[in-house]
């Protein structure tokens, strides 16, 4: 072979392997590519998959997102009024009962009317506390009531055998037992039950104020915050320190604290997410000495067959 033709042959050899580079990095950019597409939807179907957590320590694990959320609410009773400025019940309970189809005589979020150190009343709206160190949890002989990373105490109807030893131990009385047959409308049986949204109720187990952490995540107010017509109810976030009525965002470390805010019985050491800021309605108008507030109404027009009413 003369030089001439050593160099068609190296020149050709060189194109040829050009060629399967091009032809295999183009392969490689499809592949990227369809990674590109797919990546999004990983999450939502890897979350269907109860798969064990990978181990933090292995070699190449991928950290878990250390940011966690701390749900929390504030009540601004400033702006609660018990709703006597618009003559209907407390909407945050009614806003409640429906978004939760819960059984009468249940008030996940009860507004009491309290009576002044001087004079005059104020109405405090009362969910669960969801209580850090909460007493319930604590006594729950098979783990029926647990608190999630996220802060909210939650109940398992499917692990509650209706001891009601959680009722016993929890000093806000945030919790109610199903006697009977839930009197709830027929459209409840219809629901996905989820700890999170306990939908449809049962006979025998004990259910309260779940939070909505699911709401939050989409976020959504909870419907007690929703309902409220004078925006008295916050919910937020103390990791990232905010939290909003629906009108207006604050930081919450600096609004509980300008505002001077409290927690129902703090001396017990609950350490109750529900924090409260004093008043009696006073950014409505509202005379504290004008008491009383309509009776809660349950709004089934039709109940499960079955179904019976109790007193609590």
């Amino acid at each position: 072979m003369n030089d001439g033709e050593r160099q068609t042959a190296t020149r050709d050899e060189n194109y040829r392997k050009w060629q399967l580079s091009r032809r295999r990095l183009l392969k490689l950019m499809g592949a990227a590519g369809a990674a590109a597409v797919i990546t999004p939807f990983v999450p939502s179907l890897l979350g269907k998959v109860n798969a064990a957590p990978p181990d933090p320590k292995a070699k190449g694990a991928a950290r878990p997102n250390p940011r966690v959320r701390k749900w929390a609410m504030v009540i601004d009773l400033r702006r609660c009024d018990g709703c006597q400025s618009i003559g209907l019940p407390p909407q945050c309970t009614a806003a409640c009962i429906q978004g939760h189809y819960a059984p009468e005589p249940m008030e996940w979020v009860q507004v009491y009317e309290h009576e002044l150190p001087d004079n005059g009343t104020q109405f405090v709206p009362t969910p669960c506390m969801q209580c850090q160190n909460a007493p319930c949890v604590n006594v729950c002989p098979v783990a029926a009531t647990f608190t999630t990373p996220e802060g909210v105490v939650l109940i398992d109807q499917d692990r509650c055998i209706g001891c009601r030893m959680c009722m016993a131990a929890c000093p806000y009385d945030r919790r109610f037992f199903n006697w009977g047959d839930p009197p709830v409308p027929p459209e409840s049986l219809l629901a996905d039950y989820d700890p999170e949204h306990q939908v449809p109720a049962r006979r025998g187990t004990v259910m309260k104020c779940d939070f909505c952490p699911d709401m939050a995540r989409a976020g959504k107010l909870p419907y007690c915050a929703q309902g409220c017509p004078s925006n008295a109810i916050y919910y937020g976030d103390l990791e990232e320190d905010i939290a909003t009525n629906g009108q207006e965002l604050v930081k919450l470390s600096r609004f509980l604290k300008e505002a001077q805010a409290y927690e129902l019985k703090a001396e017990l050491g609950t350490k109750p997410r529900v924090h409260y800021i004093p008043g009696h309605g006073q950014a409505l108008g509202r005379d504290p000495d004008l008491p009383g507030r309509k009776a809660t109404r349950w709004p089934w027009q039709e109940k499960t067959q079955g179904a019976r009413t109790w007193t609590r």
